[in-house]
């Protein structure tokens, strides 16, 4: 069964100028019920991630600022909106989500987090609307728990995983790959494993192209146990942020193309959900939920 993570929590109002983004996290799982995808059985509420777990990846001192709500004024600025106790429970459900999605997918090949994505959040700072790193958490959890020996982490949200590529720079076992725009958020890039940058307005065929050329290789060299896939919705032409120029036809063949290499390989995949930013929602919901849908045809 197709197991999604989702409370509501992840749709928390945040400050004026914030929430818009925030309404996809009530209507992807709305959409998906609504046209008979899924049932309110392939949702589950998260609880609470423990402190052991998030201290395998951020240093101590940023998470008890974060918990004590006492981190400096400059460091929420860099996060993007003021902290509250809300605010970082849904960060710390939304990291236990990935985490259980992982369990999940370890039993049914696939599994989703509404929200994640999480990517910009390092091992002892928060940036661009990211607190805890879900993905990053959620792989020392399966290096520490079930002795993985090879992680591959796909990042193709428009923005480079820059948290992720610091939070691993010096394990091993985590390959991360960031397939990003060039000229985009964050301006001070970290190094990931592989890094893809691209050029603004690259559009279906090359983005495909290269897609198609580097992944295959990589998961052939790589051999890892586990993949974790950020699927950002942010690629599109429509969105205001991204700057690249996708169709939802070719973001959907992207969704496509990585599942079907999980599959291939038989590597089990959790799927978080990233950014999206195009002034129309139905844009943003739509796109996501073309990745839903994908799974669901190609696993189920």
């Amino acid at each position: 069964m197709l197991k999604i993570a989702f409370d509501p929590i992840y749709a928390h109002p945040l400050p004026e100028g914030h929430r818009f983004p925030m309404l996809k996290y009530e209507l992807i799982p709305a959409q998906l019920l609504h046209e008979g995808i899924i049932t309110k059985e392939n949702l589950f509420s998260p609880d609470l991630i423990s402190e052991d777990v998030i201290l395998k990846t951020h240093e101590q001192e940023y998470w008890q600022q974060l918990r004590d709500l006492t981190l400096p004024a400059k460091e929420q600025r860099r996060i993007g909106f003021p902290l509250s106790a809300r605010l970082i429970e849904r960060e710390m459900r939304i990291a236990k989500g990935t985490i259980d999605g992982c369990e999940f997918a370890l039993e049914n090949r696939v599994a989703f987090n509404v929200a994640g994505g999480t990517h910009h959040a390092g091992s002892n700072w928060g940036e661009g609307f990211c607190m805890l790193n879900d993905q990053a958490i959620a792989a020392n959890y399966l290096l520490d728990k079930i002795s993985a020996k090879s992680i591959l982490i796909v990042d193709l949200d428009v923005h480079q995983g820059n948290g992720t590529a610091q939070i691993f720079e010096n394990e091993l076992r985590v390959f991360t790959f960031s397939m990003h725009g060039d000229k985009n958020f964050p301006f001070r890039k970290e190094r990931s494993d592989l890094d893809i940058p691209l050029a603004d307005g690259v559009a279906d065929e090359e983005y495909l192209d290269i897609l198609k050329r580097i992944l295959p290789e990589l998961i052939s060299r790589q051999q890892p146990d586990f993949i974790f896939y950020l699927a950002g919705v942010d690629i599109l032409s429509t969105d205001k942020l991204g700057k690249l120029a996708l169709s939802k036809e070719a973001c959907k063949e992207r969704d496509r193309f990585v599942f079907q290499q999980c599959i291939n390989n038989n590597i089990p995949v959790q799927v978080s959900m990233g950014g999206g930013y195009s002034p129309q929602i139905k844009d943003i919901v739509n796109a996501h939920c073309n990745t839903f849908k994908t799974a669901t045809d190609l696993y189920f």
